[in-house]
């Protein structure tokens, strides 16, 4: 349903440069999609442009030094706090605005180690960014202490919103003590996550930063005599500048739109409520077979590691490719990287209990393989036109051209 209406001609042929008053109802959505995203993530103002989750983390990142250039006058701040459990882009988008990054590590319960986080804040540092819940798929329980150990030094928080599934209608991270949150529509709002694209990356902040937002926003400029209000594109007052061309991917604000206007509020609520269980139910099936790091309650994921089968010779990549054979797509590998040999399971809300009972049953006879016969792994897949791929050289010299 969100495809087809994001399919609409009204919606998928407009130009970018068209005139304003001949897309008001396009510029309605997204000035409505703008205010969902502010509610549902408790902050107070949203722009569209930012095209993707890492796009949104440099443009964050480029908003906390803007913030900081206009109303601090020491020049000393240049460290970024990141989680050692953090997507690698964080780092990276850091980096890319000039700031040096310090790791903050993970303790034993998988949350953020507080005593490290006391001993590193500082006014050296600008801000903190932090996913919540983490890549781990747990919730830190630390998260308001966190925040305001990082605003007592003047610092901004800065939230990675990719895991917003575990949280709709949960929690507004606004609440939580945090100035900055990117949510990742590709991923929580309908749009397929991977496949290189399109995505979506908007970012919500606080009252604090709103004049600080990348152009354009949608704002409201009058109330029409009939009740057609007028809407338009502007640019805020001390704005980042474009981080994209034109208003951004427009085909998944639309989507976005229809799945929070079709769930509704507790709709919303259902989704995190089903991804949670999901992740768990699959957690507690495979806790007595697969190692799993982090046993405690998950969120949306779970994370487990296949680390205790390196003496049958078998890796994460391993089991990986014989889940092909049973018809699975393979989870993401070798990640988060603090976890040795990782598999990083992620339901979401959509699965049914027949569709994880099948991968259930498939990762337990993947295990009894392991320890029965290890050759099946490591040959695998047997049923696809290519079985191992050398990927590392298909990465770096790929063959893009059919040959007869």
């Amino acid at each position: 349903i969100n495809d087809q209406l994001a399919s609409l001609k009204g919606f998928s042929n407009i130009h970018p440069l068209i005139e304003e008053s001949l897309v008001q109802g396009s510029l309605e959505l997204m000035f409505n999609l703008q205010s969902y995203l502010s509610n549902i993530s408790g902050m107070v103002a949203t722009s569209l442009s930012t095209m993707a989750g890492a796009q949104g983390e440099l443009a964050g990142v480029l908003m906390i030094k803007a913030y900081h250039e206009k109303h601090s006058a020491s020049s000393k701040r240049n460290i970024i706090l990141i989680p050692d459990s953090a997507h690698g882009t964080n780092p990276a988008s850091a980096a890319m605005a000039g700031y040096k990054v310090v790791s903050v590590p993970s303790d034993v319960q998988g949350n953020m180690d507080m005593d490290a986080l006391r001993s590193l804040v500082n006014e050296e540092v600008v801000g903190l960014m932090i996913t919540l819940p983490n890549t781990l798929g747990l919730f830190d329980p630390n998260i308001e202490e966190i925040c305001s150990l990082v605003h007592g030094v003047g610092g901004l928080v800065y939230g990675d919103g990719a895991n917003m599934n575990a949280l709709l209608g949960q929690v507004q991270l606004g609440s939580l003590g945090f100035d900055i949150v990117h949510l990742n529509l590709h991923k929580t709002m309908s749009t397929p996550h991977g496949g290189g694209g399109p995505g979506a990356g908007p970012i919500t902040v606080t009252s604090a930063l709103a004049k600080f937002l990348p152009a354009p926003v949608v704002t409201f400029a009058k109330e029409g005599t009939h009740g057609d209000s007028t809407y338009q594109l502007g640019n805020p007052e001390l704005s980042i500048g474009s981080v994209g061309a034109f208003h951004g991917n427009f085909g998944v604000l639309v989507r976005a739109m229809a799945y929070i206007r079709s769930n509704g509020a507790d709709g919303l609520r259902e989704v995190s409520e089903n991804a949670v269980l999901n992740a768990n139910y699959v957690m507690r099936q495979l806790e007595n077979t697969f190692d799993i790091p982090y046993s405690r309650t998950c969120m949306h994921e779970v994370v487990i590691s296949s680390r205790e089968l390196k003496p049958q010779g078998v890796r994460a990549m391993d089991i990986a490719k014989r889940l092909i054979d049973y018809g699975i797509h393979p989870p993401t590998m070798y990640f988060p990287l603090i976890v040795e040999e990782a598999l990083m399971i992620e339901p979401t809300e959509t699965e049914t209990k027949e569709t994880l009972d099948f991968f259930i049953e498939a990762m337990l006879a993947i295990f009894r393989e392991i320890h029965e016969d290890p050759n099946l792994l490591l040959d695998a897949p047997h049923n696809t036109a290519n079985t191992r791929l050398d990927e590392a050289l298909a990465a770096r010299s790929p063959d893009l051209r059919w040959k007869p």
